[in-house]
C-alpha cells in the first residue's frame, strides 16, 4: 500500500490515508487512525483495517484535490547514514578539486585524500532535526546565511516494529516501509561548521530541511535492494544510480543502530546520498528557484521548490 497523510482543501487537519491502485485517488483512512504515528504502532492489525478500508471504499478522494503533506510529518526519531561508497569517494573528489572555495580548507584539515577505513567497518550516520520534515510540493526555505544549497537524493526506511539488539537476520522484520528522502543541505554553513569536528548541524538543521515523500510505501510492496535512483534540477537529469550500491545493506544499519539501543517504531532511517545524487559531486550548486525532483523506482517522485526569502 501506498500510505499517505494529507489536508483537504482550508482545513488544516492532517489526514490519513491510501492511494489508490492507479495513483489517481485516496480513501481516507481518518476514522481509524488520527495519525501516521497511530497506524505504524497498530502494527499488522492496522494494515489490514488499511487494506479492507480500501477495497471497500466506495468514497474516494481525487488526489489533485488533496495537499499531500510528509507521510510521516514528525518521526520520532531521525538518522541519516553514509552508506554509498561512490558518494563518499567523489565528494573527496570534489573538495580535491576546489570547485568552491570553502571546500579545499575542509579538506586539508580533517585529511580526506580516500574514504576512512571506519566506513567499511560499520554504518555511520548521525541524527537529524525531525522537526523540520515538510513533503512534496512544499516549498524550502533557503537559510539564512547560505551561500550553497544542494539536495540529496536518498531512499529512507521507517521502523515499525521497536527492538533493541536486533539480529541482522530478523533486521527486516522491524521495517514498516520505504519513501523518498531529499536531505537539503546549506554547504557552505556544513563545512565551516566541521571544521569543528562536529557536526553537520545548521547546514542541515533549518526548517524545511528534511523532505519525505510522496508517500509511504509498505514493506511488502519493495523491495530495496534494486531500486533505480534519479536526481533532476529544473527538469533536466543530474545523476541517477541504484540502491543496490549500498555498502551496508539494510540489515546492516538497523543492526548496528539497535545494538544496546532501542529503535523504536516510527523512527525513520536514511540511507545517506545515493553516487551522483547530489550538486556536490558534480560541481553545481542550487539557484534560488530551482526545481528539484528525486525518483526512486516504486516510490514515486518527490519534487520541491527552493525559494530564498
Amino acid at each position: 500500500m501506498k500510505l499517505v497523510t494529507f489536508r483537504q482543501g482550508s482545513d488544516p487537519t492532517d489526514r490519513v490515508g491510501v492511494v489508490t491502485a492507479s495513483l489517481d485517488s485516496v480513501v481516507d483512512l481518518s476514522g481509524h487512525f488520527p495519525s501516521m504515528l497511530a497506524l505504524i504502532d497498530g502494527g499488522d492489525e492496522a494494515l489490514r483495517v488499511a487494506e479492507r478500508t480500501l477495497s471497500g471504499a466506495s468514497d474516494r478522494l481525487p488526489l489533485s484535490d488533496v495537499t499531500l503533506r510528509a507521510p510521516l510529518p514528525e518521526p520520532r526519531q531521525m538518522r541519516d547514514c553514509m552508506t554509498f561508497e561512490l558518494h563518499f569517494q567523489q565528494s573527496i573528489h570534489a573538495v580535491a578539486r576546489e570547485r568552491a572555495g570553502v571546500l579545499a580548507p575542509l579538506g586539508k584539515l580533517l585529511g580526506l585524500t580516500r574514504i576512512p577505513r571506519v566506513f567499511y567497518e560499520q554504518p555511520i550516520y548521525y541524527k537529524c532535526n525531525r522537526f523540520s520534515v515538510v513533503g512534496p510540493g512544499a516549498d524550502v526555505l533557503w537559510p539564512s546565511g547560505a551561500t550553497q544549497m544542494d539536495y540529496e537524493c536518498e531512499l529512507a526506511a521507517v521502523i515499525g516494529k521497536t527492538g533493541k539488539d536486533i539480529p541482522r537476520g530478523r533486521a527486516m522484520d522491524h521495517v514498516f516501509g520505504f519513501t523518498i528522502y531529499n536531505d537539503m543541505t546549506a554547504r557552505d554553513l556544513q563545512f565551516r561548521e566541521m571544521r569543528g569536528h562536529l557536526g553537520p548541524a545548521k547546514g542541515k538543521d533549518f526548517d524545511t530541511g528534511n523532505v519525505l515523500g510522496p508517500w509511504l510505501v509498505t514493506r511488502d510492496e519493495i523491495d530495496p535492494g534494486a531500486l533505480a535512483m534519479i536526481s533532476r534540477v529544473d527538469g533536466v537529469e543530474q545523476g541517477r544510480g541504484n540502491s543496490r550500491d549500498m555498502y551496508h545493506r539494510w540489515e546492516d544499519v538497523i543492526a548496528h543502530v539497535s545494538r544496546s539501543e532501542t529503535l523504536h517504531a516510527g523512527e525513520l532511517l536514511g540511507s545517506g546520498t545515493v553516487g551522483n545524487g547530489c550538486g556536490l559531486e558534480l560541481g553545481r550548486f542550487l539557484a534560488p528557484g530551482a526545481v528539484v525532483e528525486l525518483e526512486i523506482e516504486g516510490l514515486g517522485t518527490l519534487k520541491n521548490r527552493l525559494v530564498k526569502p
